[in-house]
């Protein structure tokens, strides 16, 4: 593992001679392939991650770098490289390679960070285990027969398991935040808008966030600092980023929700949480207990509007434009069948069919137009409690790692491992796990800091004053 527990840190060891960018990009490389077996990566750069690192040192040394110098990262493969294989997890994309940069990873680049690889994850994003992709499960560095978490798990285990410093992922439902906290890491999902989507493989485009994962609560603001702001590529970025947070002449206010901590939570998970609200007191901050009374709607309204948006997402994979074609002699319908039949796996074409039943004609109204009413509502909850704290504190997942296989067949069960983030996307808020503990058999889990738009810094401050010596 690194020698250094910050990318600030990193940086000085260089810059006096004490670490060789160079060997330590060569250090993670070997590592990758010393336990390839968690499937963490789909491809990797040896090559190009050196040559950057042999550049990129010298600008360190010579302190004319940028804010990420030295920085290795891997990313998760739905958000566009240049030139390199892009497969979204899914045989229909197996030989594809964009020919632009995603806006988060262009940015990562002119900072002088170094891409070690691209991460494997569920495809299309579409998974809580990361047992969806079709490149294998991703497996978790603690335990290897339990899931990571997904559909980020291999960004989550790249970081986890010391093969980069750190990675980013994407969040629609919790993407980026459970398999955080089933690795034992930090995870944010910014505020719906904060970061460009362009060159993200879309999802559900109205849900869909780029998020991070780190070791330090430093190297997390660092990223986001950097990938964050408005870009005119991305009509659903967002100009203003300057929300009025906290003020600083009083105690943080944090938030309760008493729905959050019902009999479906473990019993360790629920005593860690109430160890650190007592820390929180302790530290001088005000706990106030508080209700999201329509928290129970959002895993059936996330499901129904998700699919809806992937159903018509995934429409542009037919075997004519891009991606894997199936040729047979016929009709050009035919075509189209086959190639997705071929290129989909099961949890996919599960969710284009669920997406095109709620979005047909005479289940429109009474499933897709009530759930965005739903959403609506799940949102004014959030915005009314904010009216009464500053953020709000819950358990990110319900239990630690589940086995690997143990709900694959059981798609209901396997939804609500994310019954305690979905909420946070419907809203479009920005929330971050952080470590919080372990359990009997030493799998770590996590908690969740959730803010009002656009309040990251707030997240951010929550972690390291639990992180305080006062």
């Amino acid at each position: 593992m690194p020698l250094y527990s910050s990318l600030s840190e990193k940086q000085e060891l260089i810059r006096k001679g004490n670490l060789s960018l160079t060997v330590n990009v060569r250090d993670f490389l070997s590592r990758i392939e010393q336990i390839k077996d968690v499937n963490a990566f789909l491809a990797v750069f040896p090559e190009k991650s050196v040559e950057s690192a042999i550049e990129i040192e010298k600008k360190i040394i010579s302190g004319k770098h940028g804010k990420l110098a030295g920085l290795v990262v891997g990313v998760k493969d739905v958000l566009a490289l240049k030139n390199e294989i892009m497969t979204c997890g899914s045989a229909i994309l197996q030989n594809f390679s964009p020919v632009y940069d995603a806006t988060s990873v262009r940015k990562l680049i002119e900072e002088d960070a170094i891409i070690i690889g691209k991460t494997n994850c569920d495809e299309f994003a579409m998974g809580s285990s990361n047992e969806n992709s079709a490149y294998g499960n991703v497996k978790n560095p603690y335990d290897h027969s339990k899931v990571p978490g997904g559909s980020s798990g291999g960004s989550a285990v790249a970081v986890s398991a010391g093969l980069c410093d750190a990675a980013l992922g994407t969040d629609t439902g919790g993407s980026v935040r459970q398999p955080a906290s089933f690795c034992g890491i930090l995870g944010l999902k910014p505020t719906y808008g904060a970061v460009s989507r362009y060159g993200l493989t879309s999802f559900a485009s109205s849900f869909d966030s780029v998020g991070v994962f780190a070791n330090s609560i430093e190297d997390i603001f660092a990223i986001h600092d950097v990938i964050k702001g408005f870009d005119e590529l991305d009509s659903t970025s967002v100009v203003s980023e300057n929300s009025y947070c906290h003020d600083e002449s009083r105690p943080l206010r944090i938030g309760i929700p008493v729905e959050y901590f019902d009999e479906g939570l473990a019993t360790e998970i629920r005593h860690s949480a109430e160890r650190i609200i007592e820390r929180l007191k302790e530290l001088g901050q005000t706990i106030i207990e508080v209700s999201l009374p329509n928290m129970r709607f959002a895993i059936p309204a996330y499901y129904i509007l998700t699919t809806a948006e992937a159903s018509s997402n995934l429409s542009r994979y037919d075997g004519v434009r891009f991606g894997l074609r199936t040729e047979k002699d016929g009709l050009l319908s035919s075509l189209y069948a086959d190639t997705r039949s071929g290129g989909f796996g099961r949890e996919v074409k599960r969710r284009i069919m669920l997406g095109t039943y709620v979005l047909s004609k005479g289940y429109y109204d009474a499933y897709y137009q009530k759930a965005q009413k739903v959403r609506r509502i799940i949102r004014e909850d959030f915005l009314h409690v904010f009216n009464e704290v500053d953020l709000l504190l819950t358990p990110t997942t319900p239990t630690t790692a589940f086995n690997i296989g143990e709900k694959s067949e059981n798609p209901l069960e396997m939804y609500l491992s994310d019954i305690y983030t979905t909420s946070v996307n419907l809203a479009g808020l920005p929330a971050l796990n952080f470590p919080a503990g372990k359990d009997q058999n030493g799998l770590p889990f996590g908690l969740q800091f959730i803010a009002p738009y656009f309040c990251e810094d707030l997240l951010i401050k929550a972690v390291q004053l639990l992180n305080s010596d006062s």
